[in-house]
Parts: C-alpha cells; sequence; structure tokens
C-alpha cells in the first residue's frame, strides 16, 4: 500500500489550517511541523484533531529539533514537556519524535499520552550530511525502543547512496518492522518512489514546490500523476536516466506518461551519478549489481555517453561509430548499447528541411550531442563544419569525421543553410539568459535547431528568429530518441503525441 504524507510547515495557525486544507486533497496523511510556527510555546493550538479529520486525513505531529532538521530553536526540555502535557488525540493520530526524546519518554514513569500506545509513535532519525557508516546499528537501536514505527532519513549525494536504504527495507519486511526509509537530495528521490513498492510504511510529498519540507522532495502530485506510485509493486520494471546532473531533465515524465498509455508496469527514474563505472557496477549490471530489481534500460545523459561504453557487453554499431552510446538496455545478464540521438536529431530535422545532401551544417558544441550530430548529418550528405569554445575538445571530433573546426567566438554563419546548437547554453538556470550565436551572426542562416529545450524557445532561437531564420525546438528531438528507446525497451512503439503534450504541458508550467 503506497501511503503519501503531505508535510505542512507553517509560521501562524491560519496558514496552518488553510495548508492542511489544501494538502488533503492530495495526501493519505498530513503532517504537522509544528517547529515551523512563529510561536512554539502554542502550537498544542495547533493540534486540532476534530478539524484535521473534518477532511479525512490523520495527522502526524512533528516538533522536530534543530539539530534533526527543525526550523524551532525550542531546546529539549520545551520539546519534552510539550510531549509530555500534549493532550490526549484520536486513534488515527501518530507522533514523530527524535530517538534521544522516545528513550527518555519510554523510560518514565509515567508518559502521557504517549502512553496510551507507542504504536502510534514514529521514532526518527535524520542526517543531512550524508549516509553513516553505522546505519545498520541505528536501525538496530532504534528498533529496541517500543515505538511501533522507525524512521530512518538521510542525505544521498549519489544514487549509490540509496542502496543502504533499499536494503534497511528489505531488513525491515523480513523482520515485520514498520519502516520509513528515505534518501534525501536529488540523488534520492528513487528510494521515495519505490520505497512503497518495498514495504515503506509512507513517502512523503511536498504540498508544491515552493513548499519541501526536506531536500529532493518531490511534490504529492509529481509522485501521483508523473510517477504513479500507487501502481508501482514488486514486478514493476525499471527505466532510468543516469547522468549528472539529471534534475531538470523531462524524460521522466514522458516516458511515465507513456507506460500509462500503454497499460505498461514500469516506472521510469532520475539517476544521479557522479561515478558511472561504480553505479554500473553496484546497481546496473546482473552480474554485479546489490540491488533485486526488474531493470530493463537506461538512458545516458551528460557527462557519461562515452565513459559507459567500456563498461557494456555489446555496442551496436552507429553508437561505435559517433563514439557515444545514449540508450542501454538490460537483456538477460548483459548490457546493449545504442545510440538514438542520432535518429532522434535528424528525424524532426528533414521533417522540417527537407534532404539534407549537401547542406551546408554548422554543428556548435564539443560534447557527445555534437558528435552524434556530426555523424548524423555527414550520414544524410551533409557538409559539416564543428564551431566550438573549446577547440581541443572540438579538434577530436573534427578528426575522427575529417571535418573542420573553427573557435565559436566571433563566428559569421552567413552562407549555411543549418546551424545546430548542441550546447547547454540557453538552458534552464544559470545558462538560460546565454546564447552560443547572436542574431548578426546568424543572418542568412535558413534554420536555427537548438537540442536545449528547457525553455521550449531558447535565447539561441529568438536571435535565429529575430535574423529570419526558420527555427526548430529540442523537445522535437527529445520525443524522437525517447520513442526510439521506448521501443529498444519495450519491443513496442510509444504515443508520441502523448510524451510532447506531457512534456509541454510541464514546460509551461
Amino acid at each position: 500500500m503506497s501511503r503519501i504524507c503531505v508535510p505542512v510547515c507553517a509560521r501562524s495557525l491560519d496558514e496552518m489550517r488553510d495548508a492542511v486544507e489544501r494538502a488533503a486533497e492530495a495526501a493519505d496523511l498530513i503532517e504537522l511541523r509544528l517547529d515551523c510556527l512563529d510561536d512554539v510555546e502554542a502550537a498544542s493550538r495547533a493540534v486540532e484533531v476534530e478539524d484535521a479529520r473534518s477532511f479525512g486525513r490523520p495527522l502526524i505531529l512533528t516538533l522536530r529539533s534543530a539539530e534533526q532538521g527543525g526550523h524551532s530553536s525550542v531546546d529539549y526540555e520545551g520539546r519534552r514537556r510539550f510531549w509530555s502535557s500534549l493532550k490526549p488525540p484520536a486513534a488515527d493520530c501518530l507522533f514523530d519524535l527524535e530517538y534521544d526524546l522516545v528513550q527518555d519518554l519510554s523510560s518514565a514513569a509515567s508518559l502521557h499520552p504517549l502512553d496510551a500506545d507507542w504504536k502510534q509513535v514514529i521514532c526518527s532519525h535524520h542526517d543531512f550530511k550524508g549516509v553513516p557508516p553505522d546505519l545498520e546499528k541505528i536501525y538496530e537501536a532504534i528498533a529496541a525502543t517500543p515505538a511501533g514505527i522507525i524512521k530512518i532519513a538521510v542525505q544521498a549525494n549519489d544514487a549509490i547512496d540509496c542502496l543502504p536504504i533499499f536494503n534497511l527495507l528489505e531488513r525491515a519486511r523480513r523482520e515485520h518492522r514498520e519502516l520509513i526509509a528515505i534518501a534525501m537530495g536529488p540523488a534520492g528521490i528513487i528510494t521515495r518512489v519505490l520505497g512503497p513498492s518495498r514495504g515503506s510504511f509512507l513517502t512523503y510529498g511536498a504540498l508544491d514546490d515552493e513548499n519541501a519540507t526536506a531536500p529532493g522532495q518531490p511534490t504529492a502530485k509529481q509522485l501521483r500523476d508523473v510517477y504513479r506510485i500507487e501502481r508501482l509493486d514488486s514486478e514493476t520494471e525499471v527505466m532510468g536516466i543516469v547522468g549528472n546532473p539529471v534534475n531538470q531533465s523531462l524524460s521522466p515524465v514522458i516516458h511515465n506518461a507513456a507506460f500509462a498509455a500503454a497499460n505498461i508496469n514500469a516506472v521510469y527514474l532520475p539517476f544521479q551519478a557522479h561515478d558511472v563505472t561504480e553505479f554500473m557496477r553496484r546497481m546496473v549490471h546482473p552480474k554485479t549489481r546489490e540491488i533485486v530489481w526488474n531493470l530493463r534500460g537506461l538512458s545516458v545523459t551528460i557527462p557519461h555517453k562515452s565513459a559507459v561504453m567500456p563498461l557494456l557487453d555489446w555496442i551496436d554499431e552507429t553508437a561505435k561509430e559517433i563514439g557515444a552510446v545514449n540508450t542501454i538496455l538490460v537483456r538477460d545478464d548483459q548490457l546493449l548499447g545504442y545510440n538514438t540521438d542520432a535518429s532522434g536529431l535528424m528525424t524532426p530535422l528533414i521533417n522540417r528541411f527537407g534532404a539534407i545532401r549537401d547542406a551546408r551544417c554548422a554543428v556548435i558544441g564539443a560534447g557527445g550531442a555534437a558528435r552524434a550530430a556530426s555523424w548524423a548529418l555527414i550520414n544524410e550528405g551533409g557538409m559539416v563544419e564543428l564551431f566550438a569554445r573549446n577547440l581541443g575538445r572540438a579538434a577530436i571530433t573534427a578528426k575522427d569525421f575529417g571535418v573542420p573546426c573553427h573557435q565559436l567566438s566571433g563566428a559569421d554563419f552567413a552562407g549555411f543553410d543549418i546551424v545546430i546548437n548542441t550546447t547547454p547554453l540557453g538552458m534552464f538556470g544559470a545558462y538560460q539568459e546565454v546564447t552560443p550565436a547572436t542574431t548578426a551572426q546568424l543572418l542568412g542562416v535558413r534554420l536555427a535547431y537548438d537540442l536545449v529545450y528547457n525553455p521550449i524557445e531558447t535565447v539561441f532561437l529568438r536571435q535565429a528568429r529575430a535574423a529570419g531564420c526558420d527555427i526548430l525546438s529540442g523537445i522535437e528531438m527529445l520525443i524522437a530518441q525517447g520513442a526510439e528507446q521506448f521501443r529498444l525497451w519495450t519491443g513496442q512503439f510509444p504515443d508520441a503525441n502523448v510524451m510532447r503534450t506531457r512534456a509541454l504541458r510541464s514546460l509551461v508550467q
């Protein structure tokens, strides 16, 4: 059973009541973060169980210490007094207490109201620095208390940091213990999505993007609508995108929508990995991975497209010639590598521009996408020239494919039929207001193609439009290459219109 708890963190009682009403629309449980209130001494007034129950959702009451990620400066004695003097709430209310308090209160001669039923107590431990080496001992210490539910949350800096969390869930399942186990941070989202299907008592989803109460916490709406968390089980096939970073990728949105439309029991997840070799060894390859799951395939993005190649058992000829893999298929006990970037790039380009033969094509960039674009254009008979900020890096691609290479700064693209940006310049975030080429540089170009898809219209495309160019957004490549990945993993073609609609809806929100 997948339960989503929506934490409510508000500075006043009125704000908290309003937030509880909104949270009830998406939550299975609601957590009142009493430590967020400005007046913590009056926190007991927020515990209006009758009001909360009128929304049909049970409560979790939390007065978190600052050391464990709380927002209040209330000291240990203040928290102890609060819990000891709290009026007995309803039976469907849970209490989240830190380990030190549980130890103290459970040994007291008289405990009011918690001595009513320790099964209602969540005994929690948080580590915001990383995964402690003694995680198993922490679990055992909490399990030795009378608390009915164990909660352990640690900071994940890499996807492989999630492995100890999944191990704890498996142990708790064997020992018939209720456990909430979460890896925080963007790298830990896979524990939030897969946790309930692997036995976690609940998972946490924020009310909205502005109200996350822990690092990397997705919204309840994302958990339900994107990841379809209520449909996941032990048989669910797992796919995902591995890279660094991956938190801005739209691939989870489009692939999960395609799985839903095709009625396939599968989920697509983001895997943030710094060391792709360790990730592939410990989480992916069937012969060495340390997790039992139905992993079917991966998308590969920056910066790992070339680095994964020595880790695979077989690579198709297109990927070998390009020198980059963006798609991995797990078949039996082997990893097979493909490149769908080339076909994904060319399909929308040919649909818009027509035949590429003898067209003069400028490719901006020096990475894996530039290699894929160069290979695909040459394969279609185009005349390619590379432009890059890092000539040393671009020279490798230029030599491999026998094409000229130029410095991007001050380049003049007059006379080129097609200019393709394969760099992250213009991407949502730090580079959003940057363009690899200006209007003056693009005068005379027939078509400008930006492989960046977020935002839909980048500064580069706006500059190109002003120069009189036809323009093509990277969203079309995203859909085309993703559709081919879907076919490789599932053996069937996805509904590309569903993928495009969900992608565009996410970008305009």
